[in-house]
């Protein structure tokens, strides 16, 4: 139901008419994010601070209206949509770098502060964040919070929640709380580990305080190619068996190779079964010793062609066919859907058969380019839209390879989250009474419902099936 304009009018008079979208054909720019179900909000709200926030939430409290927080609309399971409608606060205006420590090595950022951003500020003062998204330049730390978000160099040094020392979250009712402190140990309750991962399902953060790690004195990337996805994935498997981890330890198939060097000509052999991606990163010394040791593992275990990147140039190349896949796989067919999932590494060759044999079997390529290191995989099937009976076909083939994943030991989500995405499958990884505790602790923060509802938990209202989003490869650039 539409909100009332006397409502609309005390939002307008809370952070300025210029920070409410109510035009029903404006609103539409907020119908989705990077993903699945569309849905119109009723009002997106801008703010600009904390206090603003705090205003919004107490009125829509008082209304019974639903809050969905909301980044840069990256995510890819549906978090950031406005399912039951209501309030999309928006935070593209609250996106100011607070203060740099470089002697505590910390940050304090608003919620709408690009990645790449903060990358970039954190580098003038010889520091940088170690989580990474393939989506930096376009994603928020503030959803980067909400997803618990990875990337390519989470290997190493963890993803977001092993780097957030602290948020200002607004709740529900409009209570300011700050959770987290610098300090190793955490005294008390860790509600901060509760909220980091959230997907906005518990409060809505408004100040972030990360960690911030110094620049690495030296990077050495290698280049591995196998004839085989399988003789890669053994490969993956004794690097990290040997004791060794690296930074980064990335996978690409046959399929996705061909795409990535149809575009970029970043140098991968289009022959090769896999490419593994590997970096190194720290003192000259110890990079060289560690990479040595890579190598010897790589070659032991079948490697065809192994390269080194020369130069920071070179490195960058081979970084940019990586972080631009998705969009090169436009080449192939116009669409596609980027599958989620963790499986323990030593499964990774049975699982990437059993990938292979579903999309055989439903007639759809395939292209596998994942975090071939901690085992999350996303495998991409490829479509056209325009094909009749198509999604019936994507989304059956999705659930299936989800499966495979929980089958195989895994989990649903390595970094994408749940969203309405899969929230029909978390039964299938948590008894009735995991479930039970979590919506308990929901309704601690959120008594009423109303923040981000329709996510993570199953609803009983809707069939218990995959909900598989639509990429546009070309779009994907971002990637």
């Amino acid at each position: 139901m539409a909100l009332a304009p006397r409502l609309i009018a005390e939002f307008q008079s809370l952070v300025g008419r210029e920070n409410v979208v109510d035009s029903p054909h404006d609103l539409r720019i907020f119908e989705r994010d990077a993903s699945i179900t569309p849905a119109v909000p009723d009002l997106v709200v801008l703010p600009r601070t904390r206090q603003e926030v705090q205003g919004v939430m107490r009125l829509a409290a008082a209304h019974g209206v639903p809050v969905v927080p909301r980044g840069a609309g990256t995510g890819l399971s549906g978090g950031a949509v406005a399912l039951e409608h209501g309030i999309a606060l928006q935070f593209t205006r609250m996106r100011s770098i607070l203060a740099i420590d470089r002697a505590a090595g910390t940050a304090m950022l608003e919620p709408g502060v690009v990645n790449a951003d903060l990358q970039r500020a954190a580098a003038r003062r010889g520091l940088f964040y170690a989580p990474d998204p393939s989506s930096q330049n376009a994603c928020t730390i503030g959803g980067n919070v909400a997803e618990n978000s990875g990337g390519p160099h989470c290997l190493f040094y963890g993803v977001t929640a092993n780097h957030v020392l602290g948020v200002e979250v607004v709740l529900a009712d409009g209570r300011c709380l700050w959770l987290g402190e610098e300090g190793p140990d955490r005294v008390g309750l860790d509600l901060l580990g509760a909220m980091v991962g959230s997907e906005g399902t518990l409060g809505v953060v408004t100040r972030i305080q990360v960690r911030l790690l110094p620049l690495p004195e030296s990077v050495i990337t290698i280049m591995a190619a196998f004839a085989s996805i399988e003789e890669a994935s053994h490969a993956v498997s004794a690097v990290i068996a040997g004791g060794v981890i690296p930074v980064a330890l990335e996978m690409m198939d046959r399929t996705t190779i061909g795409a990535v060097e149809a575009h970029y000509k970043a140098g991968y052999p289009t022959d090769a079964g896999a490419v593994l991606l590997t970096e190194i990163q720290g003192i000259r010394e110890s990079t060289a010793e560690v990479a040595a040791v890579i190598e010897a593992t790589l070659r032991s275990h079948g490697t065809s062609q192994l390269r080194v990147a020369g130069d920071a140039a070179e490195r960058d190349l081979l970084w940019a066919g990586r972080k631009g896949a998705i969009g090169a796989l436009g080449h192939i067919k116009p669409n596609y859907y980027l599958h989620d999932g963790v499986v323990p590494r030593t499964r990774l060759p049975g699982v990437l058969r059993d990938v292979g044999e579903i999309a055989r079997r439903h007639r759809l390529p395939v292209a596998n380019v994942f975090h071939a290191g901690d085992g999350n995989l996303h495998p991409n099937l490829l479509f056209d839209l325009r094909e009749p009976g198509i999604m019936e076909r994507v989304e059956s083939a999705g659930e299936e390879m989800m499966w495979a994943v929980v089958e195989a030991g895994g989990t649903l989500s390595g970094e994408h989250g749940i969203g309405i995405e899969k929230n029909a499958f978390m039964p299938w990884i948590f008894s009735p009474d995991d479930l039970e505790a979590m919506r308990a602790l929901k309704d601690v923060f959120d008594p009423q419902g109303r923040l981000n509802p329709g996510k993570i938990f199953p609803d009983p209202e809707r069939p218990p099936r995959l909900r598989a989003h639509i990429g546009t490869a070309s779009e994907a650039n971002w990637w």
